[in-house]
């Protein structure tokens, strides 16, 4: 994607105007350029997402049956209740629930992409820098849950 000369409207690489929808997709993030643990860790938290959602234990068991079968996961209960654990939090610490894709689309929505960013910088085990981003998506009065919520994920 590219902008025009004023830099105010996106356009293809043929120059033509996006319309929106077009230009807000062609900028999120696809699940493409996650590693391996990321892919995992966002379908599950699609997975759980969409059992708060609907309420149906399908979900829940769709989680676990990926789990099992993810390549490279040492634990796959373990992990879904961490997963779990993280999008319990963020339900109860924010004034409006996490928005989740269905867990075969490729794009995320702009939660998903600021999760994947917290479980990479968790992943980087940098002191001090994932409790400013946690701040920043869940307030300061919620960052201890979610940080330990988000640790816990990332060292799974």
């Amino acid at each position: 994607m590219m902008h025009d000369v004023c830099g105010a409207d996106p356009v293809s690489e043929t120059g033509q105007r996006l319309c929106p929808l077009q230009a807000a997709l062609a900028i999120r993030p696809s699940i493409e350029s996650y590693d391996d643990f990321s892919r995992v860790a966002l379908a599950l938290l699609r997975f759980i997402g969409a059992a708060y959602a609907t309420g149906a234990s399908d979900c829940w068991e769709a989680a676990y049956r990926f789990a099992d079968e993810a390549p490279g996961v040492a634990d796959s209960p373990l992990l879904v209740a961490r997963a779990a654990a993280l999008v319990r939090v963020l339900r109860s610490r924010r004034p409006c629930a996490p928005c989740f894709m269905p867990p075969s689309c490729r794009r995320l929505s702009s939660d998903e992409a600021e999760l994947m960013r917290l479980l990479a910088v968790a992943r980087r085990k940098q002191p001090g820098e994932l409790e400013s981003v946690v701040c920043r998506f869940v307030g300061n009065e919620n960052e201890i849950a979610t940080t330990r919520a988000v640790n816990a994920l990332a060292c799974c």
